[in-house]
């Protein structure tokens, strides 16, 4: 038995489809005895996307002192992605600030669109030059 089916849909007669050849294994494993979970969700962000934010992550933490501080590509993730999604810092256990927010490996392609372009805005204000786009001008 595969352990598990992944469908892409994009137009509701292609979803029909496939989701129609889905049941045929879904109603097998439940006849077998298995029990199933059915998640629907918006697709997440691309691989593109994903080597986009981190080659943009890169050119931010190499130009852009911070307060007297240089920050590591995940450290810029973290603020970046606590400023889109207006988390809340709290007081850590041992001291200095935690950050309560979400991962980015659970975006959506839309809401890592919005984090590239909070990203973009950014850098526009510190003049950071984004390598990825060098050879896009």
């Amino acid at each position: 038995m595969t352990e598990r089916i992944t469908l892409s849909l994009w137009e509701p007669v292609q979803a029909h489809k496939a989701l129609m050849h889905a049941w045929t294994h879904a109603k097998a494993w439940l006849m077998a005895g298995h029990r199933l979970v059915l998640e629907v969700r918006p697709e997440r962000r691309s691989d593109a996307q994903n080597r986009r934010l981190w080659s943009m992550l890169k050119d931010v933490s190499e130009q852009v002192n911070w307060h007297g501080n240089r920050l590591t590509d995940s450290e810029w993730k973290d603020v970046f992605t606590a400023s889109l999604k207006k988390q809340k810092a709290v007081p850590g256990i041992d001291g200095g600030f935690v950050v309560c927010g979400s991962r980015t490996s659970k975006m959506t392609k839309a809401e890592m669109c919005e984090l590239q372009e909070l990203m973009e805005a950014f850098g526009a204000q510190q003049g950071v030059r984004f390598k990825a786009w060098e050879g896009m001008e």
